[in-house]
Order: structure tokens, then C-alpha cells, then sequence
């Protein structure tokens, strides 16, 4: 015999529910498009009955599902009366948002409870959850700011955000260019290169070994806008002044943990090689690499990240008219701020892509690392 389920936040999200009944209505007298009745009955039926049936014994998955009509189908609602009532919403309001997403926070538990027997539907399950996560953090900051009427000036809900991002697309397609496919790219590629080049030698030697990681320590520590004006100076206000920023920064990362994971092999597989009378290079491309490529994966996501902020506040020293950096620090001295997000979330996307594809292709060259298998 099946048992009922029990879920704390579906019961939170029903007490809450209750309490918003209380404190009703949900926008101020001053509202421009006051509710009717029915509208607000409709977003607390919706809640209430997905929590409540949420209790009922079911299979994972077809909770799951009611808990994603129920949670989405109630901010969609509340989201769609806020045009008009802006900075006019009260309690109940917010009480009725933090029931559903309650309701969502619920559903993404009983998500994870699942085993898709199909790759398609793993890697599926995989992509939904951290979509609702994140669609959630973006309805939260959507009903605040709009409900509680932040200053626009202060925080932009990503509507406007997302508008002003249609409205600029030519202008968001030539600083990328400018940024990410000029300075990020070409200063990535030059810098993990000549850091797992000089790594290989310092490999070898050990007198660059002692030498060079003393100094990779130093230089991590130095501050880019103490670097990115010097750059400035010596190769021009052009992209290759921010590429030499980004060389920079990424050098010794790959240097420091390509050094480490060269040195990860263990001293038995180094006799065992020597015992089969290999070479150096035998020995660097049979056991060294690949004992070091989790190592020199990480410095490379790493990089990835390093690389974007580096060539971004490059810019803001000097730069032509175009660019990441000098677009945002140009908008906000105009109070463009929906411009300044702009930029900053074409950024985050750009970080996002470029840090996944590092991750895809390390999980397809170190398959057999444990990591990678118990993942």
C-alpha cells in the first residue's frame, strides 16, 4: 500500500498560501490595473491544488510534473499582472512568488530522484534541472524589482535587460568581435600554449623549474589594472594590448599545473618505463601527458575565465570605440545601465560557452580519470 509523501516545502508552500489569503490584495489602491477576484483566486487555486496533490502517492515523475505546472503556471501569472503595477505590490504578492517558488525548489528534488534509463534522457534531466534553477533566479529578480519598484538606475529587471539586448544585437556583435574573438582568443591560445611549452622544458630542467615557479607566483599576484596600462603603452590602444594582458595571465597558471602534473606519474611507472628502455619523448607522450591532462584541464578552465575578465578591464584603459570593457565603462558613465547588463550578460554567456566546450573535451580526452567515470 502506497503512503502519502511528505514534503516540507510544499507544506510551507500552502501555509504561505493561507497567510496570503489574509493580505490580500495583491497590489496597493494606487495600482493602475487593480485585480479582480478571480485572478487572484485562480493564482492561489493553481498553488495550492500542485502542493496538495504533490502529497499524493505517485510515481517521481508525474510529481515532478504537477509541481512544474503548478510552480510556473503561478509566476507566469503573477509576472503578467505586474504591466502597470509597478512598485505597487504588496505581501501577499510576495508571498504567493515564495510559495511557488517553493513549489519549484520541490520539483527539482523529485527531479533528481530520477533515472532515465536512455542517454538522451539523462543528458535531458541534466539540462532541466539547472534551467529551472536558473529561470527561477531570473523570475525572482524580475517580480522584485518590478513589484517592489527598485530604481531602475540601481537594478534593471531582465526584461528591459533582454530588450536592450534585440535593440543593440550590431553593436553587442562588434565589441565581441572586438573582445572575445581578437584579444580573448588569440591571448588564450598564446598563453596556454607558451606556458605548457616552457612547462615541458621546465619538466626537464630543474634549474627553470626552481626558477620560474618562484616568479609565476610573483605575477599571479600582480593586479591587472596595474599591468593593462603598461600593455597599453607598449603595443598601442588595439586588441594586441589586451591580448598581451591575457597572455599574461594565463602563461603561469598552465605553467604552475602543467609543471604539477607532469611530476603526478608515480615512481614505479617511471621504472617500469625505463625497464622498457623508452626515451624521453616516449615517456613524456605515453606517461607524463596523459597523467597530467586532469591538470592541465583545469588550467585551461581556469584560463578560460582569467582570459575574458583580463581582456575586459584591459579596455578600460584605452581601447578604439568598440569593445566589452570600453562599451561598459562608456554606458555607465551615461547611466545606461540596461546597457551596461547588456554587456555583462553577453559576457557571462560568452564565459559559459567557452568554458563548456573546455569541459566537454576534457571529458572526452580523460574518460578513463575516476572523475570522469564516477561521473
Amino acid at each position: 500500500m502506497r503512503h502519502l509523501t511528505f514534503s516540507w516545502q510544499a507544506v510551507v508552500a500552502f501555509l504561505l498560501c493561507i497567510a496570503a489569503l489574509t493580505s490580500l490584495p495583491l497590489f496597493a489602491e494606487g495600482a493602475a490595473r487593480p485585480l479582480s477576484d478571480g485572478t487572484t483566486s485562480l493564482v492561489v487555486i493553481i498553488i495550492a491544488a500542485a502542493a496538495l496533490l504533490s502529497f499524493a502517492p505517485q510515481p517521481p515523475a508525474y510529481r515532478a510534473t504537477v509541481l512544474f505546472i503548478g510552480a510556473h503556471g503561478a509566476a507566469w501569472m503573477l509576472l503578467s499582472t505586474l504591466s502597470g503595477n509597478e512598485g505597487t505590490a504588496t505581501r501577499a504578492f510576495f508571498l504567493l512568488l515564495f510559495s511557488s517558488w517553493l513549489l519549484a525548489w520541490r520539483c527539482v528534488t523529485e527531479l533528481s530522484k530520477l533515472q532515465p534509463v536512455t542517454t538522451f534522457g539523462k543528458s535531458t534531466l541534466q539540462l532541466l534541472i539547472p534551467a529551472i534553477f536558473g529561470a527561477w533566479i531570473l523570475i525572482l529578480w524580475e517580480a522584485v524589482t518590478r513589484g517592489a519598484g527598485i530604481p531602475f538606475i540601481i537594478l534593471p529587471p531582465p526584461s528591459a535587460i533582454g530588450m536592450r539586448i534585440m535593440a543593440s544585437l550590431p553593436i553587442l556583435g562588434a565589441d565581441v568581435r572586438q573582445t572575445i574573438f581578437k584579444a580573448v582568443l588569440i591571448g588564450y591560445i598564446v598563453g596556454c600554449l607558451a606556458g605548457f611549452a616552457v612547462a615541458v622544458l621546465a619538466d626537464r630542467i630543474a634549474f627553470l623549474r626552481r626558477g620560474l615557479l618562484p616568479i609565476g607566483n610573483l605575477v599571479s599576484a600582480l593586479p591587472i589594472i596595474g599591468v593593462a596600462p603598461v600593455m597599453v603603452m607598449w603595443f598601442g590602444f588595439d586588441w594586441p594590448s589586451k591580448a598581451a594582458v591575457v597572455i599574461i595571465m594565463t602563461f603561469f597558471p598552465m605553467l604552475v599545473n602543467t609543471v604539477a602534473g607532469l611530476a603526478a606519474s608515480g615512481s614505479m611507472e617511471r621504472d617500469l618505463m625505463r625497464t622498457y628502455a623508452s626515451s624521453d619523448w616516449q615517456t613524456l607522450f605515453k606517461l607524463k601527458l596523459p597523467a597530467a591532462m586532469p591538470f592541465i584541464f583545469n588550467a585551461l578552465k581556469i584560463n578560460s575565465t582569467l582570459a575574458l575578465i583580463g581582456a575586459i578591464v584591459a579596455e578600460f584603459f584605452g581601447t578604439p570605440i568598440v569593445g566589452m570593457g570600453f562599451r561598459i565603462s562608456t554606458e555607465i558613465g551615461r547611466m545606461n545601465v540596461d546597457m551596461v547588463w547588456a554587456e555583462i550578460a553577453v559576457a557571462a554567456l560568452a564565459g559559459s560557452i567557452f568554458y563548456g566546450i573546455i569541459a566537454l573535451t576534457e571529458r572526452a580526452v580523460t574518460f578513463w580519470h575516476p572523475s570522469i567515470r564516477g561521473g
